[in-house]
């Protein structure tokens, strides 16, 4: 029997999204049950997403949970958070990296971390890190980082996430002297997050391998940072984007710290960010390959630069990645 393909429309407005299937057999389009799917949908204001799934994709027993940077649908998540990432579960995205926590009232996309914390449970999805606004407090005394700390680990503890993570630097204090400070505020934060039974790491991206004069900021922060109290998280893409050394040659000098990836796609003519499977990464050979003793979670994740839309973006991905990558993990 000739093999059916897959699509999924979106149809959007301010504040939801809703998926509707069709399936194609040679040049007929036959649309799918679509009275018992237009009572789901009044019942339920969703749609189950597995059950559309190609048998190639539907999940398997992997070591790591199929993981998802919840930044890659930032606009999705502003207007509905829970029902973004409940389609974004019904993918077979376990687990996802969250940003944008609220310290001072203590809420993840304007929603109290406890009640956060129940929604995630209902829709069986974990949170294992997030990326957190230090870079904000760079210049202010050290007294105020430790406070917003305290407040991200009080969040982290509440929705049982493990890291906590530094995700970028402001481009006003990319210097050679503020890497170098930089890397005592990672060692200050990295030992009070560790007190606290967290773990901490550093997200790098392009900007860290740009030369100073014989310098780089990363080589700095790689050096002067404490291994047992700041971990890494490597962008896959900006190290093959940016970086002098290979993804294998920077896991194997830093044996142990690497505990997580970021998985994203690049561009193959503008080497802007990309669907996974359309890019210029050879992630069959690389993922086959790669060492992967020290990895805890990885996260597929596309910046921008979406081919539609993020969250067909992520529609995309997941199914790329199912069938192709994920034997790999």
């Amino acid at each position: 029997m000739a093999a059916f393909s897959f699509l999924i429309h979106l149809i959007s407005d301010s504040n939801s999204y809703i998926y509707t299937p069709y399936f194609f057999h040679q040049h007929h389009i036959i649309m799918n049950n679509y009275n018992s799917r237009r009572t789901f949908l009044k019942q339920t204001g969703v749609l189950s997403v597995s059950s559309m799934l190609p048998l190639s994709v539907l999940p398997m027993d992997y070591k790591y949970k199929m993981g998802l940077q919840l930044f890659t649908i930032r606009d999705a998540m502003s207007k509905d958070p829970i029902g973004s990432i409940k389609y974004a579960r019904e993918l077979g995205y376990e687990d996802g990296e969250i940003y944008g926590y609220d310290g001072k009232n203590d809420t993840y996309y304007g929603i109290k971390s406890d009640e956060f914390k129940k929604q995630l449970v209902d829709l069986s999805f974990t949170i294992s890190s997030g990326h957190y606004d230090f870079s904000s407090l760079f210049n202010e005394p050290l007294d105020n980082l430790k406070r917003y700390v305290d407040q991200c680990i009080k969040g982290s503890k509440t929705i049982d996430s493990k890291y906590i993570t530094w995700p970028w630097l402001a481009p006003e204090l990319r210097t050679i002297e503020n890497f170098k400070i930089l890397s005592d505020k990672l060692n200050t934060i990295g030992e009070q997050v560790n007190k606290a039974g967290l773990q901490f790491a550093y997200h790098n991206h392009d900007f860290e391998f740009t030369d100073h004069n014989g310098e780089q900021g990363y080589d700095i922060i790689l050096k002067n940072t404490d291994p047992n109290l700041v971990k890494l998280q490597m962008d896959m893409y900006w190290v093959e984007h940016s970086s002098n050394k290979s993804i294998d040659e920077l896991i194997a000098e830093n044996p142990g710290r690497y505990v997580m990836w970021h998985i994203k796609d690049m561009d193959k003519v503008t080497r802007d960010y990309s669907e996974m499977g359309n890019g210029s990464i050879d992630y069959k050979s690389l993922l086959s390959t790669v060492k992967k003793e020290d990895l805890q979670y990885y996260y597929i994740e596309q910046g921008g630069n979406f081919a539609d839309n993020s969250m067909q973006s992520i529609t995309d991905s997941a199914v790329y990645f199912k069938k192709h990558l994920q034997r790999f993990l």
